[in-house]
């Protein structure tokens, strides 16, 4: 039978009603009281590390539970991390970097409706997950709603739903129905997975809309160490008579700040290569461009690359290469 750890850091699955709406209140042992079927293909140990809303969550949690896996690999077969559904992608994306090439399933899941309501999704999740951590493949994943997705792809899409995340650009690894895996793609691993410890949380993200203001980019090239830009289309920069934001972006780049462009179309990704507002960018500067990645993995790759290295050519290098199937594009 397959030794579980669940690492239980709150969100809507463990929460109970207080006077100004839901909160993380109930820890991982009282939750495994609602589905007591998961002992008949488990055991499950239990570990308590946070309780809180995932709107809470920040880059100092991922590093906690990264080192929580560390420190508790070799004695347990799997993991299932409960875990509120609103950075559960970051979450998902930034443990792809901090835990590389694990052999054992790593799975995030959560909830839309807490544990004790009528017409729950948690329960079938939480079983899922079990499931898929006795019997799936190695990596990180998001299984929710019957589905296995990619941590490096997923992001979510309905915010009260139960079909509440979206594999980006790539399919479903697999999909839970009555207890039965059907396994579509199984990730690649290593002998022994490869764990980081350092992250920069001084990494920010800057979404165009119409009418940006030249001060906004000025502000944030002036405050990250990096900077994911959020544009339109396949991407490039506005060109304002006036309020050109080039001139920021470059004196950025030549103070050694990483720029990262990508768009704000869900699917498809950018290629700076199509307009001359990209293509200008593209030819002149040194910056990086996401492709098909989703925003939420450029986000924490550029957090774990700056943990490791400032140099351009180090940090142009491990953007491009593939981690987890982050991003298969590039031109």
């Amino acid at each position: 039978m397959k030794k579980i750890l669940m690492v239980g850091t709150g969100g809507t699955i463990a929460s109970e009603m207080t006077a100004e709406g839901l909160a993380p209140e109930l820890n991982t042992e009282q939750l495994l009281e609602f589905i007591p079927d998961i002992g008949k293909f488990c055991r499950v140990d239990c570990l308590q590390l946070y309780n809180l809303d995932s709107t809470n969550i920040r880059p100092a949690d991922w590093l906690g539970v990264a080192d929580i896996l560390r420190k508790s690999y070799d004695a347990y077969d799997g993991f299932v991390i409960s875990h509120g559904t609103d950075t559960m992608a970051y979450t998902a994306a930034a443990l792809s970097y901090l835990v590389q090439g694990s052999a054992k399933p790593i799975v995030l899941t959560g909830a839309q409706k807490p544990i004790w309501f009528d017409g729950t999704d948690s329960k079938r999740n939480l079983t899922d997950a079990f499931l898929y951590a006795c019997r799936g493949c190695g990596g990180v994943q998001i299984v929710f709603n019957g589905k296995v997705i990619l941590g490096t792809r997923a992001r979510k899409t309905f915010s009260k739903s139960f079909q509440a995340f979206s594999s980006v650009n790539y399919p479903d690894l697999a999909v839970l129905q009555d207890e039965r895996l059907l396994q579509y793609i199984r990730t690649e691993s290593l002998p022994r997975p490869v764990f980081y410890d350092k992250l920069c949380e001084n990494v920010g993200l800057l979404k165009l809309i119409p009418g940006t203001k030249r001060e906004l980019v000025e502000f944030m090239m002036e405050r990250y160490d990096g900077i994911v830009v959020e544009s339109f289309g396949v991407g490039g920069l506005p060109e304002y008579p006036g309020e050109e934001f080039y001139p920021l972006v470059q004196r950025a780049v030549e103070q050694g700040k990483i720029v990262v462009m990508t768009t704000q179309v869900p699917n498809e990704g950018s290629d700076l290569s199509v307009y001359h507002v990209g293509g200008h960018l593209k030819n002149t500067l040194h910056l990086l461009e996401a492709f098909d990645m989703t925003t939420e993995a450029a986000v924490c790759k550029l957090m774990w690359i700056l943990g490791q290295t400032r140099e351009f050519e180090q940090v142009r290098a491990l953007f491009n290469r593939p981690v987890a199937w982050d991003i298969l594009t590039q031109s």
